[in-house]
């Protein structure tokens, strides 16, 4: 009997001492509709991914439950979308890269946007880079910590571009965009990239007009100037506007 007790108490102790799994994180999609969307006054608009990591990321990026380049990527195609105004235009992703270097991990994006009128007379070009980083999780805090640490630099990465994407297409681009007075608004007709069924019917994007005796409407929509250190050193100023 005091046999029997004894191995019961053991065993108590024993699973007692054995620490349960934390339980799975969650990683929801990374989502930017809320965003006011920068409407190029273009009939056609490309987004192209031409980013290709290197050998060494790729286990590294296969990690992250937001992988950077997809999410912005898909962020682009909701954002960046074409007036229906002759001209074409072309957002490429160049860059989408997370490096894990000693004991920090770093990401970069870089975003071009190209646009011409239909005879290619009038041209306009704007570039956004962004970097971050943060601390690489050790060895012996699992797979959980890496993925969530993957996840919060990709996090920091968009928020960063969605303020300098806007930031140089205002002021590279200015005279190729229109805007919509509410977040999120579509032109009238357009279907997000891959969109299945009949284009998105919503408000056409106009100009808000102005109080009565001719004052002038409210600017657009606007995030806050960027840091110095977010401007791309010799940054090539002042696009073309469309005719």
């Amino acid at each position: 009997m005091k046999l029997w007790h004894f191995s019961s108490l053991a065993v108590l102790v024993a699973l007692a001492g054995c620490s349960s799994p934390p339980p799975p994180q969650d990683f929801p999609p990374l989502s930017y509709s809320y965003l006011p969307p920068l409407v190029l006054k273009v009939a056609t608009l490309s987004v192209v991914d031409d980013y290709v990591p290197s050998p060494d990321t790729v286990a590294l990026l296969a990690q992250d439950p937001a992988p950077p380049a997809e999410t912005l990527l898909a962020m682009l195609r909701h954002r960046v979308v074409a007036s229906g105004a002759p001209g074409t235009g072309t957002v490429t992703i160049q860059n989408a890269s997370v490096h894990r270097v000693d004991g920090t991990l770093t990401g970069a994006m870089t975003v071009d946007v190209s646009v011409s009128s239909p005879d290619g007379r009038s041209t306009g070009y704007a570039e956004a880079t962004v970097s971050a980083s943060r601390t690489a999780p050790g060895g012996d805090e699992g797979a959980g910590a890496m993925q969530a640490a993957l996840y919060a630099l990709t996090k920091q990465l968009m928020e960063n571009m969605n303020v300098q994407l806007q930031y140089q297409m205002q002021h590279n681009l200015g005279g190729w965009l229109s805007w919509s007075p509410t977040p999120g608004v579509m032109p009238s007709g357009y279907a997000p990239a891959g969109a299945a069924g009949p284009a998105i019917q919503a408000t056409p994007l106009t100009a808000p007009e102005g109080p009565a005796g001719g004052a002038p409407a409210s600017p657009p929509p606007a995030y806050p100037e960027p840091q110095q250190n977010m401007i791309p050193p010799g940054y090539p100023g002042g696009g073309a506007q469309p005719r």
